[in-house]
């Protein structure tokens, strides 16, 4: 599997300093594991404070190397019970990925078109392009700085990296003009971001809160996505992560169409 990132010129400060294309090629290359089943509680806070909370069972596999397959099926709360998320995540640069949503009040299964991947995924502030794992070679990284994240378990030191789209296709289907990555140097995870949003001057602030190894292998836990306008916060996502299985046997019937029609 690979990860959930968006995104180059690139500059080093000393001679044998990494390029900030460098330390995204070992972002891109960490070890996350072949297979993960997990449970994910979803929680949506309005400005007001106001929340939602769904529940969601995932599943993702790598088909090959350069192909992996993610299903997420939501389980309550009633007006979402029984929708289901198919992505088709391709590494090959020739290659869109395919994402589907089955909607169960219609009864009927949605493509989502290249030109919608910059919609909110479920009233959420993560995107469907924020679904699937970003080509690097539709970014320039730029090295800014080194810098701390600091924690309550401690700080952990990261690179900064500037992440520019090489061209305006790539920024209609992401909606993101420009992205600010804060790397951990101990384990390559992304730890911290902050999204540019090309509508309404927005931007989107994204923090890994929490993560663990698990089999040896690091996994976010909880993560938070926050839409601001100047300093107004408009809406907030956290997404837990539970009971979470690496590199168990999933049958590939998991990600087709008729398994999310036919639900869990």
């Amino acid at each position: 599997m690979k990860k959930l990132l968006l995104p180059v010129l690139f500059l080093s400060f000393s001679v044998n300093a990494l390029t900030g294309l460098e330390i995204m090629q070992k972002v891109d290359a960490r070890d996350d594991g072949n297979s993960l089943v997990s449970t994910m509680q979803m929680i949506l806070i309005d400005k007001h404070g106001k929340k939602r909370i769904r529940q969601m069972r995932t599943f993702s596999k790598d088909i090959n190397e350069n192909t992996e397959h993610k299903s997420i099926f939501f389980l309550s709360p009633s007006d979402v019970k029984n929708t289901a998320f198919l992505t088709f995540d391709y590494s090959d640069d020739d290659k869109d990925d395919d994402q589907w949503m089955y909607l169960p009040a219609l009864k009927k299964t949605k493509r989502i078109p290249a030109s919608d991947k910059d919609g909110a995924f479920m009233g959420s502030d993560f995107s469907y392009a924020d679904m699937t794992d970003k080509n690097l070679d539709d970014y320039h990284f730029k090295l800014l700085k080194e810098s701390v994240v600091k924690r309550k378990n401690g700080k952990n030191p990261v690179w900064v990296i500037q992440s520019l789209p090489k061209n305006q296709a790539v920024i209609d289907e992401t909606g993101y003009t420009k992205s600010i990555l804060y790397i951990r140097k101990d384990n390559y995870m992304l730890a911290r971001a902050k999204f540019y949003l090309k509508k309404a001057s927005r931007v989107k602030y994204m923090d890994v809160r929490k993560m663990k190894k698990i089999e040896g292998i690091w996994v976010a836990t909880q993560t938070t996505m926050t839409t601001k306008s100047g300093k107004q916060m408009l809406h907030k996502t956290v997404l837990n992560n539970s009971n979470i299985k690496m590199n168990v046997a999933i049958d590939d019937e998991m990600f087709s169409i008729r398994k999310i029609e036919k639900g869990l």
